[in-house]
């Protein structure tokens, strides 16, 4: 047995009591749904940290990046203070990383390919097939000539791809969307129409670098932008020309961080929080033991923020021809007159829908009496690929996508996608035996959950990785039970302001004895073994269960963190340093070694071609291995729906209230907020607390 494998059959071999334990990404809020409840599961899970009010720019295409400007003061985020030359070296690493400044890279760092779309026009023979293809297409997916596509981008963006009766949006689909249009000689022009987003920033970032794609095809594309903040604005301002309505809602006045504690809460209804936090960042236990925000998570969330305010202050500088002190002084401003945003050159015009219209009817020389013919994005998401010769290659490369919380099981219901291990490793063996496929690219887009199920999982992705490459892609959020599965994969590409890391555990349980009293209610339990009341909620732990509880909080940080520094070929006393349960922006964790390099699903993409010895230039069959399936409750309505829904709704009840086998130590979101951003109120969160 490998030394990889002894160290993978000793983690989390040791049974687990039944209690709270967790790992969490010093986040600033936590769902409290089970923390009131006892666990018999240890869960590796993250807070998806999620920037509602700033984009960063497109780190992988260096027509979507600036150049830092050399007067202003670069913010690191570190775990601990350091001297000024380890700022600069960590400066020059993450510069270097991003591909910025034209620096070097640093010595030992492999030389990765950009991953960089470039677009290429059809010659005459491929523009002949393209022409017979589309004749023989089905009449769903044909689209008339001249058309102009209108993507509306709102609301959740999910990494998964979409059956067609699923509500939301798909960002595999907003992609190829894209991409088809470039190339589709029957789609004449694009309008993207941003309204408010509820996704992290890389996936805004993967979809910038779309829309770049598209404009080097040379056809017409506008944005336009009635409502928003910052990351609305940030999206609108990639497509180049950017149109508001004279009404329009948009709010550039900055942006904050904030933290929301409910110990004080806890202690009026007589609730104790009994936390023990294992690493300097792990603000669970803030919340619900305290009544303000600690100095490290402090730390933690500043650096964060601070990162968020940098990028977005270059991305939008540079895409609007400003300066950076011109941006700032924007959101000094607070200027929320769209004409006044339009004479200072911060939107193109102010302009209704119509009067677009007519301006790219003239701009396609579209006759007067004649209206442009629209394709929406659902429908031109039926154009296939092949149609448009985009599809093909001889080498097949598997598409893995890990999307949601972590469990072992599958996850039923209508609450939400999810990782199920069982379903997981299954696709994995399966890649692992197929012969067709020379590589893996393996998304991830989770914030954690089921330890255990994380660990199965990283073990088969080991295996495969033996086989062949395996890169993993970073999304929104890779933190805790997700990074657990990146650190299998051969390489590691991150976005930017992909949160991940979170390597730390909190263990605790709520004392419920004073609320039990104050409401009347008792309970007595006989018990034979020493730690057989240790889930108790009745009363405190008792001197032996705190020890104990603690010396297994430990343990678990030590085999997180041991297994994290073998996968990545750290020292222990190096990942240490960058452990504690903090997360890190992707920028951060690639100075750091968390990751490997940063770019989107391209540079994944191009970084497993090279791995498998395939040409740069060659095409390659995407194969996605995991489309979401379609489920009969995407398209019910009305009383259908509550009556199936019931059923569901009941076995929820009977978890909630301590009658399931298992409950999920799941943890709510940290969000960098703007003013149009929605925050979440105290009887929310008191809401989670007795759910």
């Amino acid at each position: 047995m490998s030394r990889n494998a002894a160290l993978f059959d000793t983690v989390f071999s040791t049974r687990r009591s039944s209690a709270l334990i967790v790992s969490h990404p010093a986040a600033a809020e936590v769902s409290l749904a089970s923390a009131c409840l006892p666990s018999s599961t240890l869960h590796y899970n993250a807070r998806h940290l999620r920037i509602i009010a700033v984009n960063g720019r497109c780190w992988n295409d260096p027509r979507c990046s600036s150049r830092r400007s050399s007067s202003r003061k670069f913010v690191a985020c570190r775990a601990f203070e350091t001297s000024e030359a380890d700022t600069t070296s960590d400066r020059a690493k993450e510069e270097s990383l991003a591909g910025g400044n034209g620096a070097a890279a640093p010595a030992g760092q492999e030389d990765y390919p950009s991953g960089e779309l470039e677009f290429h026009a059809a010659n005459g023979w491929q523009v002949f097939l393209i022409k017979l293809k589309m004749l023989i297409a089905w009449p769903w997916q044909r689209v008339k000539k001249g058309s102009i596509l209108k993507m509306k981008i709102s609301g959740e963006i999910t990494e998964q791809l979409q059956d067609k009766f699923q509500p939301g949006m798909s960002l595999p689909q907003i992609c190829q969307n894209l991409i088809k249009a470039a190339h589709d000689p029957r789609i004449a022009a694009v309008i993207v129409q941003v309204e408010p987003l509820s996704c992290g920033w890389p996936k805004v970032d993967e979809i910038c670098r779309h829309i770049e794609y598209y404009k080097q095809s040379g056809k017409p594309l506008v944005g336009y932008l009635a409502v928003g903040g910052e990351k609305e604005y940030y999206l609108a301002c990639s497509c180049g020309d950017v149109f508001a309505p004279p009404g329009a809602y948009i709010s550039l006045l900055g942006l904050k961080v904030q933290a929301q504690f409910v110990g004080g809460v806890l202690e009026k209804i007589g609730v104790q929080p009994q936390i023990e936090r294992i690493g300097k960042y792990k603000s669970v236990g803030d919340l619900l033991s305290r009544k303000d925000m600690s100095d490290a998570n402090r730390e933690m969330l500043t650096a964060i923020l601070d990162d968020v305010y940098e990028n977005w202050l270059d991305r939008i500088a540079s895409v609007r021809g400003k300066t950076t002190a011109e941006v700032e002084n924007l959101l000094e401003e607070g200027i929320f007159e769209i004409e006044k945003l339009h004479q200072q050159g911060w939107i193109s015009d102010v302009k209704y829908e119509d009067q677009i219209e007519e301006m790219l009817k003239a701009k396609l020389q579209i006759k007067d009496d004649k209206s442009p013919k629209y394709v929406d994005y659902r429908k031109y998401s039926r154009v296939r690929e092949w149609t448009l010769g985009l599809s093909g290659g001889k080498a097949d490369i598997a598409v893995l996508r890990a999307v949601g919380n972590i469990s072992r099981q599958k996850q039923m219901g209508f609450t939400g996608s999810g990782i199920s291990s069982d379903t997981f490793i299954e696709q994995i063996r399966q890649v692992r035996e197929a012969k067709n496929f020379k590589a893996v690219v393996l998304r991830i887009d989770s914030p954690g959950g089921d330890a255990l199920a994380s660990d199965l999982m990283w073990r088969e992705l080991r295996l495969l990785a033996a086989k062949k490459p395996v890169i993993a892609s970073m999304v929104d959020v890779a933190a805790s039970g997700g990074y657990y599965m990146a650190m299998a994969a051969g390489v590691i590409v991150a976005e930017r302001l992909t949160l991940t890391g979170s390597i730390g555990v909190v263990t605790g349980k709520l004392n419920l004895g004073k609320l039990y009293e104050r409401v009347g209610f008792t309970k007595e339990v006989i018990s034979r073994g020493k730690f057989a009341e240790l889930d108790a909620e009745q009363r405190p732990f008792r001197p032996e269960e705190a020890e104990f509880f603690g010396k297994s909080a430990k343990t678990a940080y030590k085999r997180f963190r041991d297994t994290a520094a073998l996968s990545r070929s750290m020292q222990i006393e190096k990942m240490e340093e960058v452990a504690q349960g903090r997360v890190w922006t992707g920028k951060a964790a690639a100075a750091r070694g968390l990751v490997d390099t940063l770019g989107g699903f391209s540079k994944a993409v191009a970084i497993a071609k090279q791995k498998a010895g395939i040409s740069l230039e060659s095409k390659v069959k995407l194969v996605e291995l995991s489309r979401s399936k379609p489920n009969i409750v995407s398209f019910l309505r009305g009383g259908l729906q509550v009556l199936v829904l019931l059923p569901r709704l009941l076995d929820e009840l009977n978890a909630n209230t301590g009658l399931a086998s298992e409950i999920r130590a799941t943890m709510d979101n940290i969000s960098v907020e703007g003013q149009s951003s929605e925050e979440r109120t105290f009887f929310e969160l008191l809401e989670l607390l007795l759910r």
